[in-house]
């Protein structure tokens, strides 16, 4: 398909017709004083070098080359179909955890935060499978119906937060059975069902739908996220949730019901530790499902054509430059130019090639819109660089840093080690991985900041700004392991003191009741045969009831969710 990106000065091509009848009145003038030196045959036998017809082909020349600058202006650009494509890969709906337990803080930034940063390496790793998004939490929905476009999916990853889900809780049984039922129809195709959870299963059943899942087909893949020595969860202000007791709720990864749902669904267990390993362990298992040809939508990009159009004109004013108005007394021999008929243009044109943007000039054009801001424009022209040669370490520096702009850190981390690994030039190679500590610094990820910050000294020593950030994000991890070890013995000497409070309260409690057993027993009256025979049918008859209400407590009843994370 073919459009103009700006149609708009197309109208500048009317002044072709006005230049035209321009010339045309120029040349009948031009005759007419001719004419009153005498007879025109006359007066063209004493100029015979005065070409008649060399002054037209300078002048349609040089209409020709204004009606292409006009074009160029234009922004002609092929491409922008829809087309239904056969590609083969596979399915794989990813259910996430929501639920409060996953702001917990003890992988960092936080188990959400990891949890996203992994599933858009994912997305990113994938090129010809399709992808589905499930959020769970005491409940689970579809945040995004399984689909090939890769942009939405993102999009949809952005917006998760714990706040969407009414019931707290993890319901990991729920997730699984509505992915199952999330698949295409398509047979024969691989199909996968990943679990990003820590393990917190509240509600059950998990086991039996991944069981489920596996007997349709499918393969059920855990990734645990977490710490399996447990952290409070952050409610804001400096304060953490608390259960019903006024306790403060520790959560941990449950890493032994993370590998028994993945036995019984037939797939893996993962601990996300580091994002880097954990996908490529993903990436290793996925590769084992079965692949079919996938109809898939799309949506092919736009691409200027303004090059070879500008290379037309350039050619075309040269000629023209070269062209004389008189005759060329070496050339008279030839008769190019004495016929009415210039086929000269349309020669040129038919043999000129349209030519492709090599990756330097995609390169350079995504450098200019990254000067102005334009990061997602930058991305584009880098991203067409790669597709011509993804070995161009430019490239990858540049789009890692273009991603870095529009704040997709995992995605610009992971560009930028590309880049780091194909750069044989120190510098850059230490500025890239600057960059990766930047941004990890940024995620409070400081453990891996401080790797990059270190390994980036070590290619230029000489760089003061890098030597700063690796001071200051030292400083900033020894901040943070005091302000969890200050919490941690917040929480320890609050729970002393509320058991101390306890057994304070007990202990006042059983020197009471033992007061007032010995009132009692002061007070009783001598209980006669009688009475004690009558008191002990009572007990009989007591014993009885507890025992009928127990049976009717023993029926099955609708299960209560308590715990809100």
């Amino acid at each position: 398909m073919f459009r103009f990106e700006d149609p708009t000065y197309l109208y500048l091509l009317l002044l072709i017709p006005v230049l035209a009848v321009i010339r045309m009145l120029s040349v009948i003038q031009q005759r007419r004083r001719l004419r009153r030196f005498g007879d025109v045959e006359l007066v063209r036998q004493l100029m015979p070098d005065v070409s008649r017809v060399r002054p037209a082909v300078k002048f349609w020349l040089l209409q020709l080359a204004l009606a292409l600058l006009v074009v160029m202006i234009a922004r002609p650009q092929f491409g922008t179909k829809i087309s239904h494509e056969k590609r083969t890969g596979i399915e794989t709906m990813i259910c996430m955890d929501i639920s409060n337990s996953m702001l917990a803080e003890d992988v960092a930034p936080s188990r959400l935060a990891r949890a996203k940063m992994m599933v858009e390496n994912l997305v990113d790793n994938f090129t010809n499978d399709k992808i589905g998004l499930i959020v769970f939490a005491g409940d689970a929905f579809i945040q995004l119906p399984i689909t090939s476009d890769y942009v939405s999916a993102k999009m949809f990853l952005s917006t998760i937060d714990p706040s969407m889900m009414s019931t707290q809780g993890t319901n990991i049984g729920a997730a699984v059975t509505m992915a199952s039922r999330s698949f295409t129809p398509q047979e024969g195709v691989g199909k996968a069902i990943i679990v990003i959870t820590d393990g917190e299963d509240h509600e059950g059943e998990a086991l039996e739908a991944a069981r489920e899942a596996k007997d349709r087909g499918m393969r059920v893949y855990v990734l645990g996220v977490g710490s399996t020595s447990g952290a409070p969860i952050p409610v804001g202000n400096g304060d953490y949730m608390k259960d019903n007791t006024g306790q403060v709720v520790m959560t941990g990864l449950n890493e032994g019901m993370c590998r028994e749902v993945a036995q019984a669904g037939g797939g893996a267990y993962i601990h996300v530790e580091n994002n880097s390993r954990a996908q490529e362990q993903l990436d290793a298992e996925l590769d084992k499902l079965s692949k079919k040809e996938i109809e898939t939508t799309i949506y092919s990009d736009f691409d200027e054509q303004f090059q070879a159009v500008g290379i037309i004109i350039l050619l075309l004013i040269i000629i023209e430059a070269c062209l004389l108005n008189v005759k060329n007394p070496y050339l008279r021999r030839f008769s190019l130019f004495r016929r009415k008929v210039v086929v000269l243009a349309v020669c040129l044109m038919a043999v000129t090639s349209v030519t492709a943007q090599s990756d330097r000039q995609l390169v350079r054009q995504g450098n200019k819109q990254f000067r102005q801001g334009n990061y997602a424009e930058a991305e584009i022209n880098y991203r067409k660089a790669l597709e011509k040669n993804d070995r161009n370490p430019q490239a990858n520096y540049n789009l890692g840093n273009a991603l870095m702009g529009q704040r997709k850190d995992s995605s610009a981390i992971r560009q930028l080690e590309i880049a780091a690994k194909l750069e044989t030039v120190p510098l850059r190679k230490a500025q890239a991985y600057h960059n990766i500590g930047v941004i990890c610094q940024n995620r409070q990820m400081f453990g891996e900041a401080i790797e990059a910050y270190k390994e980036a000294l070590r290619l230029n020593p000489a760089d003061d700004e890098t030597r700063y950030n690796l001071a200051l994000c030292k400083r900033q991890q020894k901040d943070q392991q005091q302000q969890k070890q200050q919490n941690k013995d917040k929480q320890d000497d609050q729970k002393q003191k509320e058991q101390e409070q306890k057994q304070q309260e007990q202990n006042q409690k059983d020197k009471q009741d033992k007061k007032e057993q010995q009132q009692q027993q002061e007070q009783r009256p001598q209980m006669s045969r009688e009475n004690a025979e009558q008191m002990l049918n009572a007990a009989i008859q007591e014993e009885k009831q507890t025992q009928e209400r127990m049976k009717k407590m023993q029926q099955p009843k609708r299960r209560q969710l308590e715990k809100n994370w």
